[in-house]
């Protein structure tokens, strides 16, 4: 069995993909599989064909591990990071096992690299463009993740070539507008959250003028989040608040698409996050062809 060469597969935990793989195949098979008595339990081959091209390869090691739960194995053509060719149809992995139990296990791989493949593209779409145009920030994805698939979706990320961002409500405080309401001010509500999280966790507020960027950073702020500024609004800001605090890190986030991502590019802006990363983000179109055996030839 190949096994995914990214470096980015080396961040899972091996506990973390069976205990996902045993979800999906559990969710899809609860009980009994009608199904399965009419193929059985012979070897079979099937051929992974994406007929997407130029789309880039992510999610191998959750396919690879749904198949592993169901006695099968995977030998990869392509591997994870890799671009498709530019072929209406391209052979990317070979799958073998009982044929009942690579049927059990097609449709939960195939959701699972469809899902991360699409968002991989899309990233590494972006990156690209951040790339050509020699900006010197990162290209970040956000929070707006599929309830219980975000280790995949923030993996694909990874594989994209882009930054994850904060992974959960534990791993950065985010202050939002609804968190200064609540709590009076940002300066209170910078304050409140460094007395919990302490040195070890990076504090960013969400703000909708410079003025309250700058108040944010003065209250001891690690990022400023510009929200749904127009670019020329941006580019003003974040070079008044980087004139005033060097060390700030300034994020542009909120109406940012793929295609008006080059108006947001600043030498003054460090992050630009797109929520359209995960949301509606196109699948690549995989599938799954089992192979019939060959019939003996006649003497």
């Amino acid at each position: 069995m190949t096994m995914p060469s990214h470096k980015a597969a080396h961040c899972i935990p091996p506990h973390a993909l069976t205990r996902l793989a045993r979800e999906w195949l559990a969710e899809d098979t609860p009980n009994f599989d009608p199904a399965g008595a009419c193929v059985g339990s012979q070897e079979v081959e099937a051929r992974l064909l994406c007929k997407t091209p130029h789309s880039v390869v992510a999610g191998s090691p959750f396919f690879t591990a749904v198949f592993t739960e169901v006695g099968c194995t995977v030998d990869w053509v392509y591997q994870e990071g890799e671009e498709i060719g530019p072929g209406a149809i391209t052979l990317t992995a070979v799958v073998k096992g009982p044929a009942r139990c690579l049927l059990l296990g097609e449709r939960s791989a195939l959701n699972c690299l469809a899902r991360a493949s699409g968002i991989a593209t899309r990233c590494s779409q972006l990156q690209a463009a951040a790339a050509e145009r020699g900006w010197h920030g990162e290209v970040a994805g956000t929070r707006k993740t599929t309830p219980g698939f975000r280790l995949v979706e923030k993996y694909a990320m990874l594989v994209g070539s882009v930054s994850m961002h904060r992974q959960d409500l534990s791993g950065m405080v985010m202050l939002k507008d609804n968190h200064v309401w609540a709590s009076g001010s940002i300066t209170q509500a910078v304050r409140e959250a460094r007395s919990v999280c302490g040195f070890s966790s990076k504090v960013e507020v969400e703000c909708q003028s410079a003025d309250e960027g700058r108040e944010a950073a003065a209250a001891g702020a690690d990022i400023v989040m510009l929200d749904n500024f127009q670019p020329q609004e941006l580019h003003v800001a974040a070079h008044v608040l980087k004139e005033e605090f060097p060390a700030l890190l300034i994020e542009a986030s909120g109406g940012v698409t793929p295609e008006n991502l080059a108006m947001y590019f600043s030498p003054h802006v460090d992050i630009i996050s797109l929520g359209c990363i995960t949301q509606g983000c196109p699948v690549v179109d995989f599938s799954l062809k089992v192979q019939k055996p060959a019939t003996p030839q006649a003497f």
